[in-house]
């Protein structure tokens, strides 16, 4: 592959990844399908890691850029394409592995948190206070991981004194499908009344108890297996980046024979992980009430 089709290659891969981050233009409506909910994911996950003002379509657009500046640079080094773009498609899917790895851990330490938050909040109901004070009260003496929300959410009550409105704003800055069942029943009370939310919230803080001491023993469990699963994926592709680096190992790779090769790999790591996942799945709770 000649260096004029390669730069062509680099240059026509960063117009993409230019249209790629307009894809999604503020006030509009996006299309309902696999793109749409990818976003919402990605948004989900810069909200869990405390990047709310991050736009979800930066994410592909830094993925892209970072696998080009990888490519780049291996291909200054070694003049070898093949392995370069390898690497370099490798490398792409770094920043959203990171990001969802940090966004379970943030899900891992809200499940441990949860149940005291709801124990908090039907305290403060059976003391009398009112929904809005209730929720006001956590972010006070609420669990640390969610006080930062509902002091956001005292704000946008006292300026606006709007509960629905504060609460739909709450449940963005959550993120969490807990946190979204808890809302919409304290949404459902507010507007119709009823005198079982004490009794739902030290039902729901039970289960959320046991939901999380079952799902950390079996994480506990099968994260060896897992680890082991992923340092085996990793490794072959590590190896290939640290002999790119050296020109006349590059060079060996940078052929027909070696391209199948390394796609035959990719396939085969590809179909690896996704068995991985598949059978190291635990159920996960849905935002199904956005």
């Amino acid at each position: 592959m000649s260096d004029g089709a390669f730069l062509g290659l680099i240059a026509g891969l960063g117009w993409l990844a230019i249209w790629w981050s307009l894809w999604e233009q503020d006030g509009q409506e996006p299309h309902r399908g696999r793109l749409s909910d990818l976003m919402d994911r990605l948004r989900d996950d810069l909200v869990k890691v405390g990047l709310p003002t991050v736009p979800p379509a930066a994410v592909p657009a830094l993925c892209t850029g970072l696998g080009l500046v990888v490519a780049a640079a291996l291909w200054a080094v070694s003049s070898a394409v093949v392995p370069s773009l390898a690497i370099g498609a490798v490398v792409t899917m770094l920043p959203v592995l990171l990001l969802r790895s940090a966004a379970r851990r943030r899900t891992t330490a809200m499940r441990e948190v949860w149940p005291e938050a709801v124990d908090h909040l039907n305290s403060a109901i059976r003391a009398g206070l009112s929904l809005p004070e209730a929720l006001v009260q956590l972010g006070r003496k609420g669990p640390e991981e969610l006080q930062p929300a509902f002091v956001e959410f005292a704000r946008d009550y006292q300026a606006s004194g709007d509960f629905s409105a504060c609460l739909d704003r709450l449940k963005v800055r959550l993120a969490d499908p807990v946190g979204d069942r808890i809302v919409e029943a304290l949404r459902l009370t507010r507007d119709v009344g009823g005198t079982d939310l004490g009794a739902l919230l030290r039902t729901l803080a039970g289960f959320l108890r046991e939901d999380a001491r079952t799902r950390s023993e079996l994480e506990a469990r099968q994260s060896w297996t897992v680890n082991a699963a992923r340092l085996a994926l990793a490794a072959p592709w590590v190896v290939l980046a640290l002999m790119s680096t050296r020109p006349q190992a590059a060079q060996a790779y940078d052929t027909t024979t070696g391209m199948v090769m390394i796609l035959i790999g990719a396939v085969v790591s590809l179909l690896a992980y996704r068995v991985m996942l598949v059978i190291a799945r635990l159920p996960q709770d849905e935002r199904v009430l956005r």
